[in-house]
């Protein structure tokens, strides 16, 4: 039973190093958007509505733009929240969680397992968003916590789960 235990711990050990071992290929979540379609200053920026600081970006675009997988990727869920609106929620390199909300459709023939640039949806204003302007609300978080990124803003311990967008996609504009 030991050796059995020990065997599942390290077979749980190897997968979890090989979550950050994964290449991640980057891109953009809206088809032809650049870093000129999103206001740097709304990641973390609060006050923010029921949530106290907004925990993504939102990057503005013409409804029904393409939105597309911003890296290789596991779709975990698509559907419907009440914030969100249609949304989809999928698992990437570095153990990373990617929420795509506020989507006017969602593609369903993308499948499971899609690689950075498949379409996902349309960008919309569903959920929370009803009534603005079109946007696709991006937000990525780490199952690995990073406490060194913690900081006294308000809520700013959770900064050691919520990435900054701006960050993981600075190197490519």
């Amino acid at each position: 039973m030991k050796i059995l235990k020990s065997k599942v711990l390290l077979t749980l050990i190897a997968i979890f190093i090989l979550g950050f071992l994964i290449p991640e290929s980057r891109t953009i979540p809206v088809e032809e958007a650049t870093s000129k379609d999103w206001n740097a200053s709304t990641f973390w920026y609060e006050p923010w509505g029921s949530s106290g600081v907004h925990k993504g970006i939102d990057i503005f675009a013409e409804k029904d733009k393409a939105v597309v997988a911003s890296t290789h990727q596991l779709v975990l869920f698509r559907g419907t929240l009440s914030k969100g609106g249609k949304v989809i929620l999928a698992l990437g390199a570095n153990w990373q969680l990617h929420y795509y909300a506020h989507l006017s459709e969602i593609n369903g023939d993308a499948g499971i397992f899609v690689s950075a640039g498949t379409k996902l949806g349309m960008v919309g204003d569903t959920g929370n968003a009803a009534g603005k302007a079109p946007h696709l609300h991006y937000s990525i978080l780490s199952l690995a916590p990073k406490p060194w990124l913690i900081d006294g803003s308000y809520q700013g311990y959770k900064k050691a789960i919520y990435m900054n967008p701006i960050e993981y996609f600075k190197d490519i504009n």
